[in-house]
């Protein structure tokens, strides 16, 4: 699809009749949006120091960088409750079955079914954030899972802590997949990734916070702990109410929806300056206007993802194929099991056990915070190089150490501090790459009128490999061995590094509307789009 003119207006506000500055050369012509901060030396080397229309767009900046991180941090709070359902029930499956006197594959059901049962939630997501608003399918989200993790603190029997646990999973799953798009939808595209990794972080505070919940609360009699530990996952989704009386709607949908004016008003609060609010608004008028006009050949949606043409197939396969990587290389089996898993090691007491498990769970929220630093800074494939090599490393040292405690070829004490640093490892390195970028690239590679219901069927890839991972993982390991089985992970992470080489694209710095170039331009297009990488590179150097 043919873009609007890169050419910036020539006046600012409404009068003035200024011009507006050149971009800054270390941008290397990537993004056409830039801090105002930024140009504020040669806007004042040209005024000579004055200028206060140049204070007043510096404090403008500022304010929308500052409510574009508000809405970000609002909307990702549904993250949190995955995080914390993750991270405390790897805790309250020691205490449940205790209680409740639930059998292995019962315990493999309780927490493997959230992944599937969330997977309906993505589905249904798609289709109600096109249908009511992004904004308002975060609320539905928080609601539903609330009412799950109601029924599942006063479960009386494993069946009715089934039932509490199929509403959280949907309520999860339209959480899980409308954040990302929301927050892409709504932030500058220099900062998009930072931000849409938000969500990431999320989970993993939510992890650490499951996890130090485990601890503070395994001192209570069995039939109690796991309940306090299930009920205290509700209070983030109270927040919600909060923040959908702040958070705008996205103006893409807006616009979709044929309601500019309020798309405008979202634009005026969320960009640097009024010429740039209107540049974004008419490159989403116009992506609008080619769907409109029928380039889909009156297309249903489901109809263009199911039966797509090459510029979509090629999407889907870099958009699903990361989302399968990210869980299928063994991330939730580390974070489910990990108190098995160092069980396995050595690791005797429940109070050990939980601290090692606190232990990967600061790791994991240490580094996506670092890769929230580094994602629109470094790029998407470097830290995805970095990412898959990594985990590649750590899985194949953690089995290999694994097989050597279980022959007696190591001693019990250097085995033990192995397996902790090579699982923190393998947290470490998801957390700064696939882990939030398969979000990033989920929630921007899809042009428009697809984007939220092929985020959602990304979704439902990563929920389907996650509860494929997690439901079998018991089961694997006692057929070929603990060892064995992060092996077969190690085989998977090395393939994740040839499909990060081959089908995932840099997308870093480039609008929306550009990155679909990437996909469905010509070479000589692509490589244009393209061009900008490394130029970046060279002057951030």
């Amino acid at each position: 699809m043919g873009l609007p003119s890169a050419e910036l207006p020539a006046a600012i506000g409404g009068g003035g009749g200024r011009s507006m500055p050149s971009l800054p050369g270390f941008l290397g012509g990537k993004s056409k949006y830039v801090r105002m901060d930024d140009v504020l030396p040669q806007e004042q080397g040209e005024d000579g120091g004055g200028g206060g229309g140049v204070g007043v767009r510096v404090r403008r900046s500022r304010s929308s960088r500052r409510y574009v991180f508000a809405c970000s941090v609002f909307a990702s709070l549904n993250s949190v409750l995955l995080g914390y359902d993750v991270g405390v029930m790897s805790g309250c499956i020691l205490f449940i079955q205790k209680d409740l006197h639930i059998t292995e594959v019962q315990q493999e059901v309780l927490v493997g079914c959230l992944s599937f049962i969330s997977l309906f939630g993505s589905l249904a997501g798609g289709r109600t954030s096109d249908a009511f608003g992004r904004k308002w399918t975060i609320g539905l989200a928080a609601i539903v899972f609330q009412a799950g993790a109601a029924v599942m603190t006063f479960a009386p029997s494993f069946h009715v802590l089934m039932i509490g646990r199929l509403l959280a999973g949907v309520g999860i799953g339209f959480g899980v997949m409308i954040a990302p798009v929301y927050i892409a939808e709504i932030s500058p595209a220099a900062s998009r990734g930072s931000f849409t990794s938000f969500p990431e972080i999320f989970i993993n505070l939510g992890i650490l916070l499951g996890y130090i919940s485990n601890y503070a609360f395994s001192g209570l009699p069995d039939h109690i702990s796991w309940r306090v530990m299930l009920a205290v996952g509700i209070l983030p989704s109270v927040s919600i109410a909060f923040a959908l009386l702040v958070i705008p709607e996205s103006p893409r949908w807006l616009v979709m929806q044929n309601r500019t004016d309020e798309a405008r008003a979202v634009l005026l609060r969320v960009t640097d300056s009024d010429d740039e609010a209107k540049e974004r608004l008419a490159e989403i008028e116009a992506a609008a206007a080619v769907t409109s006009a029928g380039k889909y050949d009156d297309k249903t949606v489901w109809q263009e993802l199911t039966r797509p043409s090459p510029v979509i197939r090629r999407m889907l396969i870099t958009g699903l194929g990361i989302q399968c990587f990210q869980q299928i290389t063994g991330i939730d089996a580390l974070v489910y099991y990990s108190p098995t898993i160092f069980r396995n090691a050595g690791i005797t007491t429940e109070s050990q056990l939980l601290v090692a498990t606190v232990a990967v769970g600061f790791f994991k929220t240490a580094f996506i915070a670092i890769a929230i630093v580094l994602i629109d800074r470094v790029g998407r494939k470097p830290l995805l190089y970095i990412s898959t090599v990594g985990m590649t490393a750590c899985l194949v040292v953690l089995a290999a150490t694994l097989s050597m405690l279980a022959h007696g070829s190591v001693s019990k004490s250097a085995g033990i501090v192995v397996a902790i640093l090579t699982v923190c490892g393998d947290v470490a390195f998801f957390s700064v790459g696939i882990g939030p970028i398969c979000w990033v690239m989920s929630s921007e590679i899809f042009p428009l009128r697809l984007r939220s219901q092929a985020a959602a069927l990304g979704a439902v890839m990563n929920r389907v490999t996650s509860g494929a991972v997690a439901m079998s993982f018991l089961s694997v390991c006692r057929a070929i061995s603990v060892s064995g089985a992060f092996s077969v992970f190690a085989v998977i992470s090395a393939l994740s590094v040839v499909f990060v080489h081959r089908f995932v694209p840099e997308t870093s710095s480039k609008t929306l509307e550009e990155i679909e170039l990437l996909f469905g331009g010509d070479g000589q297009t692509r490589a244009e789009v393209e061009l900008g990488d490394g130029e970046q590179l060279v002057h951030k150097g």
